[in-house]
């Protein structure tokens, strides 16, 4: 859609840059201009720059650059026409209309819009009067503030169904708009419409500019309602159907305070139900979501992703710990997969059996709830739980069978990117469960039988301490190299890809590293530093890049010559891994001579091949 430029000026002008900017971000005043954390990268020192007198922001550590309208578009993730109408809105603006279709089809959502406005202050209304004191009473009782009731603008619908239609005719509204927002149903009888949610507690459900689109209604308990004519038991929640303005797919209930505590920091968290959001966000974590009731769709997870400004999206998903929520967790699971992008994926928590977020928070506080979320698993682990735990894999052939399973999930990552650090992951998993080592001490003595060194009374033998040594270096003097010097991620990317790293910590840390710089190959190695601390890796970037690690491998450091640093990385990386194979090699003909291992012979085997390789 094309927009008259002098609309676009006169919108620009009647804005205040760093005011809208300043709803959204912390802002803070720096002379003639402005200045922030730059809400589109990681950092924490202000590089993000707003001038109002020349309309435009920048900053200095990404590049981000823009007006008012791009700032918009971009921190709430919102099209170019919407955008438009939310800013002109504040600027008592209107956005002209092309074509007299175009006018005309606005003018009808518009009419809808209001509709659905004028609905829910009916509902709220009528949730305070007199009347209806048992409705407020049950959501006082649940422990749902006055302020919380405002905020998310609960109603209730009395059991009259011609009340709302009087009120919205009264409003000169038409009964064909009412029937085409949801709020009223043709009778099927020749009789007059009638509401479609009656006698319930009303949650209205806003969009992303915070426009009401739908309502979602739940019974109040059976000793507050009228009682019920024959056996027929209603539904504890029924929502809108779906309309011009409203899909269900693609709706997440509490998306407006989200948007808003995700680019405050806060973590998205996906609970199942309205209370649950409501109960979440009164209770501080601001960054809860539900999906309408339906099963999470593609649609919702990428809205999610949208919603967080970091470049590492990770939603909460939360789910019951029982066999029905296992269940659901898995089939999100199937749908995410080929979704997958770098910096993109979920997590999972699972509530204590019996209870939800609401109930928990209840019960234990929101320290409860928080310990949930703290515990929670990575997609990947989701997946190799769901295969691996709680079963026995005592043949080779079981053994076979699931890591086959494993690799047939791995291969749905569209992504080729995320898919080799899945595959990496995948190996190193397999070999830990199914490869693991005898203790080390172990040797043969002199009747050729094998014997544990680790007996009563006996101290297990230590490695020497150079070898030790070596090894704890090895992954730390590599990926200290490509901290400091991430222009040779280029030369070194396939070598770092299959890295087998033991430390759990450091090897997130590579994988974190190789997912920020194959986004971005030429990234600053300060802007690099900040997004990995952000990403909570400060502990980890403070063991390694010190000069107890220098001191043994100086090209490592931030003060190394760059063109020398690839040659020396490779070389340096060369040497060590022709030791750890040379080393694994001894060891592994020993086990797999005293196990009668098969499967170790052929992984040894695989291993000579690719040291003679590497000879060549």
């Amino acid at each position: 859609m094309s927009i008259n430029p002098l609309f676009l000026d006169e919108l620009r002008n009647r804005l205040t840059l760093s005011e809208i900017i300043g709803r959204r971000i912390t802002v803070k005043r720096a002379g003639r201009e402005s200045k922030a954390c730059c809400p589109f990268h990681g950092e924490k020192t202000p590089s993000f720059t707003i001038n109002d007198d020349k309309q435009f922001y920048h900053c200095f550590g990404c590049g981000a650059h823009g007006d008012v309208i791009g700032f918009v578009m971009k921190h709430d993730n919102l099209s170019f026409i919407d955008t438009l109408e939310m800013l002109a809105a504040e600027a008592g603006m209107e956005v002209p209309k092309q074509t007299p279709q175009a006018a005309a089809k606005a003018k009808k959502d518009k009419d809808l819009y209001e509709l659905m406005e004028d609905a829910t202050l009916f509902f709220e209304d009528n949730l305070h009067d007199p009347r209806n004191l048992d409705a407020l009473s049950y959501l006082l009782d649940r422990g749902i503030s006055k302020e919380t009731i405002k905020e998310f603008r609960i109603g209730f619908a009395p059991d009259d169904g011609q009340a709302l239609r009087k009120y919205l005719l009264s409003k000169d509204y038409k009964e064909a708009d009412m029937i085409k927002a949801g709020v009223i149903r043709a009778s099927t009888r020749g009789g007059d419409p009638y509401a479609f949610f009656r006698d319930r507690v009303m949650f209205p459900v806003p969009d992303r500019r915070n426009r009401i689109v739908a309502f979602g209604g739940r019974i109040l308990p059976e000793h507050m309602r009228p009682p019920q004519r024959g056996d027929f038991v209603p539904p504890k929640y029924i929502n809108s159907s779906e309309t011009p303005l409203f899909h269900k797919g693609s709706m997440l209930y509490g998306e407006p305070i989200a948007r808003r505590a995700a680019a405050d920091g806060q973590k998205i968290v996906l609970v199942e139900g309205y209370l649950d959001v409501i109960a979440c966000a009164q209770a501080g974590i601001r960054g809860a979501l539900a999906p309408m009731g339906t099963a999470v769709t593609d649609e919702q997870i990428i809205s999610m992703w949208k919603m967080i400004p970091d470049f590492t999206k990770i939603p909460i998903l939360c789910f019951d710990g029982d066999g029905a929520g296992r269940k659901a967790a898995r089939r999100v699971s199937e749908n995410i997969l080929p979704l997958l992008e770098a910096g993109r994926s979920v997590d999972f928590a699972f509530m204590p059996d019996g209870e939800d977020p609401d109930s928990l928070i209840k019960s234990s506080g929101v320290k409860g709830l928080q310990k949930i979320l703290g515990q929670s698993i990575s997609l990947f682990d989701f997946i190799w739980n769901f295969y691996i735990a709680g079963r026995e894999f005592k043949t080779p052939e079981l053994r076979a069978g699931v890591i086959k399973q494993l690799d047939n999930e791995v291969a749905r990552v569209a992504n080729a990117d995320v898919q080799v650090h899945y595959k990496s992951l995948l190996r190193q998993k397999v070999s830990d469960k199914f490869f693991k080592r005898k203790p080390f001490g172990g040797g043969f003595n002199k009747g050729n039988k094998w014997q544990s060194g680790n007996k009563v009374g006996m101290k297990p033998m230590r490695p020497s301490s150079s070898k030790s040594r070596a090894a704890h270096l090895f992954p730390r003097v590599l990926l200290a190299a490509i901290i400091n010097h991430p222009h040779i991620f280029d030369g070194v990317e396939d070598v770092l890809s299959s890295l087998v790293v033991g430390d759990r910590a450091l090897d997130r840390l590579r994988q974190n590293i190789m997912a920020i710089l194959s986004d971005d190959p030429v990234i600053d190695r300060l802007v690099l530093l900040g997004q990995l601390e952000n990403a909570g890796f400060a502990q980890e970037i403070g063991d390694i890049c010190n000069e107890s690690v220098y001191v043994h491998a100086s090209f490592c450091s931030a003060s190394a010559k760059d063109e020398d640093v690839q040659s020396l990385w490779l070389e340096y990386w060369s040497d060590g891994n022709e030791a750890r194979l040379e080393e694994e090699i001894q060891n592994g003909w020993k086990r797999a001579f005293v196990d009668s291992n098969e499967e170790e012979e052929v992984r040894l085997r695989d291993l000579l091949y690719e040291k003679r390789s590497g000879e060549d």
